[in-house]
C-alpha cells in the first residue's frame, strides 16, 4: 500500500483510501467539480475530480474508495487529481490501515499521565482529576482514544492524550523553573485543559466535529464539564474552581484564537505556552514527515507564517 506520507508531485496513483469528505462544488465559471478529503494512518490528502464522467463512480463520505489520479501541489500542499473513484470491495482493505494513530503505545501514555496527576498534593484538585482520570470509565475510554484535532495537529487515535500527556510535562518543567506557579493548578489545568475535545469531535473514523463542537467549542465544553464533577465536590473553593476555569478559558492565549478570555493569572499563561509550544512542535514534525526528505527549504507555511527549512 502506497501511504499518503510516502506520495510526491508526478507520482501516479491507484489506491484504496477512506474517503472522509466529499463535496460537489463550482468553478467560477460555473463548471461542476468534486472536492474530496482521502485519508489513511499516516494523514490526509486533498483530491480533486475536475472532470465528472462515467469513470467516477457514484461514493460517499466515510466509504473507502479506490482513486486513479496523479500527484499535483497546490499551495505547497500535495494534491491528487483524480480521474477515476470506484467504491472498494470487501476484503480489498483492513480498516486499520486508515486510522492514523499515535507512535506511542496509549496504555503506557496513560499510566504516565495518571502518575502526574497523582502528583497533586492539594486534596480537592486531586478529587476532581479522580473524578475524571481513574473514576469515570466513559470517559477514560474516550479521552484515550480521541484524537486532538481534525487536521491541525495530533489527529490521530491516541492524539488528545499524546498532547495532554506533552503539555503537562512542560507545565512540570515551567513550575519547577518559576517559583511564583502553583504547581498543583497548573498541572490540573494542564492535565484538563482540553478535555471538552472528547465532545467537541465524534470518535475515529469520522473524527470531525459534533454539532456540540460546532456551537460551543472545546473550551465552553471542556469548562462545563468541569463545572459538572464539581458539583460532587463541594469542599472545592470558589476562587479556586474560577482559577481552573479561567486556565481553560485562556489557555489558545489570543481571541483570534477562540480563547474567550486573554490570560490573567501566571498559570493561564504558562498553560498557553505549553499549548502552543507542543502544537507547534507537533505539527513542525508532521510537515516534516509529509515531505521529500532530500528537500532543504520547504516553502511558506501558513501555521507558521515563514519560509520552513529542515536542519
Amino acid at each position: 500500500m502506497r501511504h499518503i506520507n510516502e506520495l510526491r508531485e508526478g507520482e501516479n496513483v491507484r489506491e484504496i483510501y477512506l474517503c472522509k469528505q466529499t463535496q460537489s462544488l463550482q468553478t467560477k465559471t460555473g463548471k461542476t467539480y468534486y472536492s474530496l478529503l482521502l485519508q489513511d494512518k499516516t494523514g490526509t490528502l486533498d483530491g480533486k475530480v475536475w472532470d465528472i464522467t462515467s469513470a467516477i463512480e457514484h461514493h460517499e463520505a466515510g466509504e473507502y474508495i479506490m482513486v486513479d489520479g496523479r500527484i499535483v501541489m497546490f499551495q505547497d500542499k500535495p494534491q491528487l487529481n483524480i480521474s477515476r473513484i470506484r467504491r472498494a470491495r470487501e476484503g480489498e482493505y483492513d480498516p486499520a490501515d486508515y486510522m492514523p494513530a499515535s507512535d506511542r503505545n496509549i496504555d503506557e501514555m496513560y499510566s504516565e499521565l495518571l502518575a502526574l496527576g497523582a502528583q497533586i498534593k492539594t486534596p480537592y484538585l486531586q478529587k476532581l482529576f479522580k473524578s475524571f482520570f481513574i473514576d469515570d470509565a466513559e470517559f477514560i475510554k474516550a479521552f484515550k482514544y480521541h484524537s486532538a484535532a481534525k487536521a491541525v495537529h495530533h489527529g490521530f487515535i491516541g492524539g488528545l492524550l499524546e498532547h495532554t500527556l506533552s503539555v503537562t510535562h512542560l507545565c512540570d518543567g515551567f513550575a519547577k523553573q518559576y517559583e511564583l506557579l502553583n504547581r498543583d493548578l497548573l498541572l490540573t489545568a494542564a492535565i484538563c485543559h482540553d478535555i471538552g475535545k472528547t465532545r467537541e469531535l465524534s470518535a475515529f473514523p469520522e473524527n470531525d466535529y459534533t454539532d456540540e463542537g460546532n456551537l460551543l467549542g472545546h473550551i465552553v465544553i471542556g469548562i462545563e464539564m468541569v463545572d459538572d464533577k464539581l458539583r460532587d465536590i463541594p469542599e472545592f473553593p470558589k476562587l479556586a474552581a474560577t482559577e481552573l476555569k479561567h486556565c481553560i478559558a485562556a489557555h489558545h492565549g489570543k481571541f483570534e484564537y477562540g480563547s474567550p478570555k486573554l490570560p490573567a493569572i501566571c498559570e493561564a499563561m504558562a498553560l498557553h505556552f505549553a499549548d502552543n509550544l507542543d502544537a507547534k512542535m507537533e505539527s513542525m514534525e508532521e510537515l516534516l514527515k509529509g515531505v521529500d526528505e532530500k528537500a532543504d527549504w520547504l516553502g511558506f507555511q501558513r501555521n507558521f507564517e515563514s519560509n520552513v527549512r529542515r536542519t
